[in-house]
């Protein structure tokens, strides 16, 4: 039905908005008695922008930053909600929708550009009514509504909310409209973004003679939610940001997002949340506090998942480390996948996510939200003709680091297309992902390959590589010393095997053989070209090395070869990790896979930066963009890229999960899985648990007083079970797993 109804915007005079602020839309609606109860209603909303719907002044829904980001001109997601319980057959009902700016016309990216798919944000809904008699009636939006101004007077997802609580609304004014193109129109597939809890301040401290500085004891994503009480007109600001740099707030990682909110008081009671926007921050600033009574607490916003996987070990640092990877998962799955929620960026990046999906899909289900990113993926993939884009949504469209040069597919990042996909068709075993992605998968690997040069591997085009490699200068996040080329050619080597595996899976046999035969080529095309005469790889850097042994590029007795220079190399390096996105995801597996089961514990467990643990010591709450985002001495990393929030580097928890945890998924969708811990020395127990589609499966382990393993394991019926040999004898059974005092398992 809602095809039918008309997009709603605030008026224009003269190339002006009349409306100042967020516009509210709103429909008186009578009920006619005659045909008897209300049997069901249901309100479909979407929006240009966000919309919050609304039935006689109460909200619609759990839902907040309705309905997210989508590729809007291919995409508009609509958001159904059931109001049976709210309208009332004879009843006078109020409709009323508020719109915001959001990702729609709101500032987008780091170079200050707003507007980017229209001027003005638009909303359009409609209420399907049936009664007990059977009949129905349709409400849908259309030049009957009248529009006003809402307490909102400014509002950006970057910049943040202005809210003038004694405004009244001013007059009303007849909507602009205009017919919504119905194949835009798509039901939402993933869950929605909803308020996920409250976070009390875990300090508050005074700054100056009017201000306090709220520490919230955990970097988060969300907003503020003030009760306060203050003079008529007084005004609050709010100032957000993620660590404090010598007792200040630390606003310059931010870049040119002032991530501030602003509030005008009405003299009353006053219960305030700024839901046209959304930070990223542990410590906020309020100014004018000294003036108003009441409280303030953090709501923690992001879409709703359903926690599924599992970890809590007996060694502290490990433990944070691992919670540390859940909460920077939380804070960047607001509606998509993102590099970081906080600074003038916020983009779906793909490379993010290509490393970090099989982690992601342990410890949530994430198919639906990311089968619904995988098709704006799609949807921006074919306008590019088969080149997939840095970020999903695309709106870098033509940048590149090279103004003179047209974009082109990127290793990892473009790699997304076949990674995600496969990670979802590992975690779930659900073959429609599958499905719905071949064709995509299948072009990018095309793409690729069309641009491969005469000596048979991918080199020349521009790369992101071994990005923010600790050994390269804060100012330069591409000067690492893992060569480019040579990641890029396994990265796509990993894709066309997946492709391969696809097509069996989808029982093409063509598609795989010829899959397989472009295989072979790279693989011996790889050693040709990159590997010399002693065995090792150009460049001689521990991520090309790790890249190329998990990727499968490289042959037998090359991969225990290059997992021995790659063991040397990070012995060398006093296991600290000298790796970037590309290859730092990888090295605890390549060495593990190689027989240098030693060397990954100890680059796990090294505290010493950079290393994973050595935030954790400092008093990281999520995972930093860069391996020192803050130094030693309390002072921020002077490079642009500057994040406390981004999940890229916590890939390693998948690692975590199968060796030191000791579940391994043995067969897409954990139908068969291994018993296998591996866990360093020293470490007394873990816990592992996955709410597989087959139903719970978990194992505890510990040591004994001679120090040795022992396990007790729960699993369905009809999930087959492999006990690793070296278990054989230590691993008992359980209907119901009972754990020690001390084997808590992460909340």
């Amino acid at each position: 039905m809602i095809e039918h109804a008309l997009m709603l915007r605030a008026p224009r005079s003269d190339d002006r908005v009349v409306i100042d602020g967020a516009p509210r839309f709103t429909r008186i609606i009578e009920i006619p008695a005659r045909h008897g109860p209300v049997v069901t209603a249901r309100l479909a909303v979407t929006a240009e922008g966000l919309v919050e719907p609304a039935i006689d002044g109460v909200g619609v829904g759990r839902d907040v930053l309705s309905p997210g980001w989508t590729s809007y001109p291919w995409r508009l997601r609509v958001a159904t909600h059931d109001v049976t319980a709210r309208i009332v057959a004879g009843a006078r009902h109020e409709l009323q929708l508020t719109a915001g700016r959001g990702w729609y016309c709101g500032r987008l990216g780091w170079w200050g550009a707003e507007r980017l798919y229209g001027d003005e944000p638009g909303v359009a809904a409609a209420l399907e009514i049936t009664f007990a008699d059977g009949s129905t009636l349709g409400v849908v939006t259309d030049a009957t509504w009248d529009v006003t101004a809402s307490a909102v007077v400014r509002d950006d997802l970057y910049d943040g909310q202005t809210i003038d609580l004694t405004r009244d609304g001013g007059p009303s004014h007849p909507p602009d409209t205009e017919r919504i193109d119905a194949t835009r129109l798509v039901p939402r597939i993933g869950p929605p973004i909803v308020r996920h809890e409250l976070i009390s301040p875990a300090e508050m401290s005074t700054d100056g003679p009017d201000a306090v500085i709220v520490d919230f004891g955990q970097n988060l994503v969300g907003w503020t939610r003030l009760r306060v009480q203050g003079p008529r007109g007084h005004v609050l600001r709010i100032r957000h940001a993620e660590v404090l740099e010598h007792g200040t707030l630390a606003t310059r990682p931010l870049r040119s997002a002032r991530a501030e909110d602003i509030v005008t008081l009405s003299g009353g009671e006053d219960v305030i949340e700024p839901t046209f926007t959304f930070h990223g921050f542990r410590y906020a600033r309020i100014e004018g506090w000294d003036a108003v009574e009441g409280s303030v607490e953090a709501v923690v916003v992001g879409s709703d998942l359903e926690r599924t996987g599992r970890f809590s070990c007996g060694d502290a640092l490990l433990d944070r480390f691992h919670r540390n990877v859940v909460w920077s998962l939380r804070g960047n799955t607001v509606g998509l996948p993102t590099d970081c929620p906080q600074r003038d960026e916020r983009l779906g990046w793909t490379g993010d996510i290509a490393v970090f999906a099989p982690t992601a899909c342990f410890l949530f289900d994430m198919s639906a939200f990311l089968r619904d990113w995988l098709a704006d993926l799609r949807a921006e993939q074919r306008a590019a003709q088969g080149r997939v884009p840095y970020v999903v949504p695309d709106v870098l469209r033509s940048w590149t680091v090279d103004p003179g040069a047209e974009p082109e597919s990127a290793a990892i990042w473009s790699d997304a297309a076949v990674w995600v996909p496969w990670a979802i068709w590992e975690a779930y075993g659900d073959v429609a992902v599958l499905e719905e992605s071949y064709e995509s998968m299948s072009a990018h690997v095309e793409r690729v390959c069309g641009r491969l040069s005469a000596r048979g591997v991918w080199e020349g085009d521009f790369q992101f590589g071994d990005w923010l490699d600790p050994t390269a200068p804060p100012d330069d996040p591409f000067a690492a010393v893992a060569d480019r080329d040579v990641i890029a050619t396994a990265a796509l080597y990993r894709s066309v095997a997946i492709v391969a595996q696809t097509a069996r899976v989808l029982g093409r046999a063509e598609d795989a053989r010829d899959a397989e035969l472009r295989a072979d080529r790279l693989r011996r095309d790889f050693a040709r070209v990159y590997a010399t005469a002693n065995g090792r790889l150009r460049s001689d850097a521990p991520a090309v090395y790790a890249l190329a042994i998990v990727s499968g590029v490289l042959t037998a007795d090359a991969a225990r070869a290059a997992g021995r220079r790659l063991a040397e190399l990070v012995r060398t390096a006093g296991h600290r990790v000298n790796a970037g996105f590309a290859g730092a995801p990888y090295l605890c597996d390549a060495l593990t896979r190689t027989g240098h089961l030693d060397d990954a514990h100890a680059l796990m467990l090294n505290v010493n930066p950079p290393s994973w643990l050595a935030p954790v010591a400092q008093g990281a709450t999520t995972i930093w963009e860069r391996w020192d985002s803050l130094l030693p001495d309390g002072s921020v990393n002077p490079g642009e890229m500057t994040s406390f929030n981004h999940y890229a580097l916590g890939a390693v928890a998948d690692w975590m999960h199968r060796v030191i945890g000791g579940l391994v998924p043995a067969a897409p969708g954990w139908a068969r899985v291994r018993i296998d811990p591996r866990p360093p020395a020293g470490l007394p127990w873990a816990s592992t648990s996955i709410d597989s589609p087959h139903g719970r499966i978990a194992l505890s382990w510990w040591r004994d007083g001679e120090g040795a393993l022992r396990a007790e394991y729960e699993a369905p019926d009809g999930v087959e079970v492999d006990i690793a040999p070296a278990m054989a004898g230590r691993v008992k059974r359980v209907d119901v797993v009972t754990r020690a005092a001390p084997h808590r398992v992460d909340g």
